[in-house]
């Protein structure tokens, strides 16, 4: 069912028979984010209707639900530019605080972080941007998450997010996998491949920097190195090897009882894109970063309206339209736009001569192997580049829990205290029915 479109009481009713009486339950979702996300915001700058659009407003389905079913605790997760999101010269996310803190007469609600203590009435607005990489997640996902908390229940200070001493890159995520080679678009077979690949180099010629020699001498290297034959597949088969000391991130993903590896095939792309993605990962293995258009040589520049403006401009949009995932880094935010092409997430290896495989893009969301895509793959990459990273999910559901339990443990030593305090043989009236929710509390 959506919200929003979808019959309200009908709504209603579906999840008051999934609650079943339940009074302590956790409410998990967002609205969605297209008004408030920066690059929705960018496409549409000179829409003069931006600011009517009802999807500001969305969030309003969400306080409804709470509003009506009044959960114990809810998450909501939104894109950082709810943070500067305006509407009608107001921000938003000050108005989402407020309506959420007091959603109707007589419910309210602490806004807390999952990475600082406080309420809305001390923190900052920054100060609920989770930054993923910061917590073990192998990609620098930025996301506004709210811990919303029911005030009269007596809730606990909960537990922060714990952070990691030192990022988890591409290459610890992804480097495991097995090595394949790219697709052409047009005519694929092995010798196609490696002959556009080989005839990459060629294009550096006349770029006019001072390392340029070397850059054509890695590419040609890299070209020499590309014996990879396969183009992967829905599985490969393969013995798993356990490391001797796997890392967190190890341990999440890996399944051995898999016996090999799921959806991971590559792209078909064009013989020009190939030379794109080999000169990139190919600069980013000498300079450690990723090249952008301005720098690009001539020959290998896309034949695109927005390319052909002075090179020196900072009026050239999206510079980065050819981005390699840097293999000492964590990688940049995987979206759904993955699902077009592969540009914006070439794989470092410059011998593989690619774009990201489902599951690679799947691993740096934290997807466990063992975890199936349905759909084409297009809807495949589509459902990864929706997702909240799960492992990211795990570490929040395990604050949430925490919180509960201490809530449900501090109900009970009062239901004690208050029973030794009673004179012998009294009985409250209402026992019966403190018992079943303490029961299910716990």
């Amino acid at each position: 069912m959506e919200l929003g479109k979808s019959d309200e009481a009908s709504i209603d009713r579906e999840i008051c028979a999934a609650l079943k009486g339940q009074e302590t339950w956790v409410l998990i979702g967002g609205p969605p984010c297209q008004a408030y996300s920066l690059a929705g915001r960018s496409r549409r700058a000179n829409d003069k209707d931006f600011h009517k659009d009802e999807k500001h407003f969305l969030y309003r389905e969400y306080l409804r639900i709470i509003q009506v079913h009044k959960p114990t605790i809810f998450v909501m997760e939104n894109v950082k530019g709810l943070l500067s999101s305006k509407h009608s010269g107001d921000p938003m996310f000050e108005k989402i605080i407020a309506d959420l803190s007091m959603p109707t007469e007589g419910l309210e609600y602490e806004i807390r972080s999952f990475t600082k203590k406080g309420d809305g009435s001390s923190l900052q607005p920054t100060d609920y941007l989770i930054h993923s990489e910061r917590h073990g997640i192998p990609q620098s996902r930025h996301r506004v998450i709210l811990l919303g908390v029911r005030k009269g229940l007596g809730m606990p200070q909960h537990q922060l997010l714990a952070a990691v001493a030192r990022p988890v890159t591409v290459k610890q995520a992804i480097d495991d996998l097995p090595r394949i080679r790219s697709k052409l678009s047009r005519g694929d077979s092995v010798e196609a491949w490696r002959k556009a690949v080989q005839a990459a180099p060629s294009y550096v010629k006349g770029w006019g920097v001072e390392n340029e020699s070397d850059m054509i001498e890695k590419m040609r290297a890299s070209a020499v190195a590309a014996t990879s034959i396969t183009t992967g597949g829905p599985f490969i088969s393969r013995i798993y090897r356990r490391p001797k000391k796997p890392t967190e991130l190890q341990q999440w993903l890996h399944d051995r009882s898999l016996g090999g590896v799921c959806q991971h095939e590559a792209r078909a792309h064009m013989a020009s894109d190939l030379a794109r993605y080999i000169f990139s990962a190919s600069f980013a293995h000498i300079w450690g970063y990723c090249p952008r258009l301005d720098v690009f040589p001539p020959k290998l520049l896309p034949d695109h309206i927005n390319v052909h403006v002075d090179r020196d401009s900072e009026a050239i949009p999206f510079k980065d339209r050819f981005r390699v995932q840097c293999r000492n880094e964590p990688s940049t935010t995987v979206v759904a736009h993955i699902a077009k092409d592969g540009h914006y997430y070439i794989h470092y290896d410059p011998s593989q001569c690619r774009s990201l495989t489902v599951r690679e893009a799947a691993r740096l969301q934290t997807f466990p192997d063992n975890y199936v895509f349905a759909g084409n793959r297009t809807e495949q990459y589509t459902q990864v580049g929706n997702a909240v990273p799960p492992l990211l999910a795990h570490k929040l559901a395990k604050i949430v829990r925490s919180l509960l339990n201490e809530m449900s443990r501090r109900r009970r030593m009062q239901a004690g205290d208050a029973a030794q305090k009673r004179p012998t043989g009294s009985m409250p009236r209402n026992l019966p029915e403190q018992l079943p929710v303490l029961a299910e509390a716990g």
